[in-house]
């Protein structure tokens, strides 16, 4: 699907890069993310990956805002008080970015509902868990290796920051979310129980995003712009996959570990 010229203009800027060109562009306009959790990480993960012109967005979201949401999940404001973040979301960034198609769920993801989510007319290009709960995290990790869906997992809390991704079809050496945090381990700190700045969160947000654009442009762009550039391309999604970043936000210090995979672990060991 070639690029209009209104579009080549827009992107322009992410097309001169060596690593995405035209072709990269091409593909960021027929990707289909999810994003489970509109709030602060799924604001700001969702914005950017609306503005750079992955072509449809699916957001997924039970919770209705509330004032504390505020100094976080920027794209709301008083006026939307006790109305559903997925919701008004997606209209503000419709509004904002009418290459994208945003489809907004009214609902918290579940078991129960997953299926209706991921059948077979739908396929995603990305799964963003950006949830707030361990329970959540779990869930989306059990449905990305049943689904073979790469996830790009982001969490904040205090000056804490996690960054993961997963994809085990692609290295499967690698491990899962349940690997790192098994579902019998008690993980209780969230920024509801320990606080968080905005811009921590914004940060995770941030690097969420750029990971996914990295992942998504990589997927096809390197076989076909290796025909023409000499030097082998920065962006490789196996040296992406698999690890766990780890931020620091008060010594602003981050950290790298490949996310070992668990023998036993009751998601992905079989």
């Amino acid at each position: 699907m070639a690029l209009s010229d209104q579009a080549f203009i827009q992107y322009s800027r992410q097309i001169l890069l060596a690593d995405v060109g035209e072709h990269g562009q091409e593909i960021l306009s027929q990707s289909h993310v999810l994003i489970i959790g509109v709030g602060g990480l799924g604001n700001l993960a969702a914005q950017y990956l609306a503005a750079a012109g992955v072509g449809q967005i699916t957001l997924v979201d039970g919770d209705t805002i509330e004032r504390s949401n505020l100094p976080r999940q920027l794209l709301f404001s008083v006026e939307d008080l006790g109305s559903n973040k997925a919701h008004v979301a997606a209209e503000k960034l419709m509004q904002a970015y009418r290459d994208c198609h945003i489809n907004s769920l009214q609902h918290y993801l579940t078991l129960e509902n997953s299926p209706e989510l991921f059948n077979a007319h739908q396929q995603f290009s990305l799964l963003l868990d950006c949830s707030d709960n361990f329970s959540t995290r779990q869930l989306i990790n059990q449905l990305a290796i049943e689904h073979q869906v790469t996830l790009v997992s982001a969490s904040a809390a205090n000056f804490q920051g996690q960054l993961l991704s997963v994809n085990q079809q692609l290295c499967p050496d690698t491990g899962c979310y349940h690997c790192l945090y098994p579902s019998d381990m008690s993980v209780s700190q969230s920024c509801q129980t320990v606080g968080v700045l905005g811009p921590m969160v914004g940060t995770l947000a941030s690097m969420q995003a750029l990971m996914s654009l990295n992942l998504l442009v990589s997927q096809q762009v390197k076989a076909e712009q290796l025909k023409v550039v000499e030097q082998p391309l920065k962006i490789n999604r196996q040296q992406l996959l698999g690890q766990l970043y780890r931020f620091d936000g008060a010594a602003f210090i981050w950290r790298q570990a490949k996310l070992a995979r668990d023998p036993d672990c009751l998601v992905c060991s079989a």
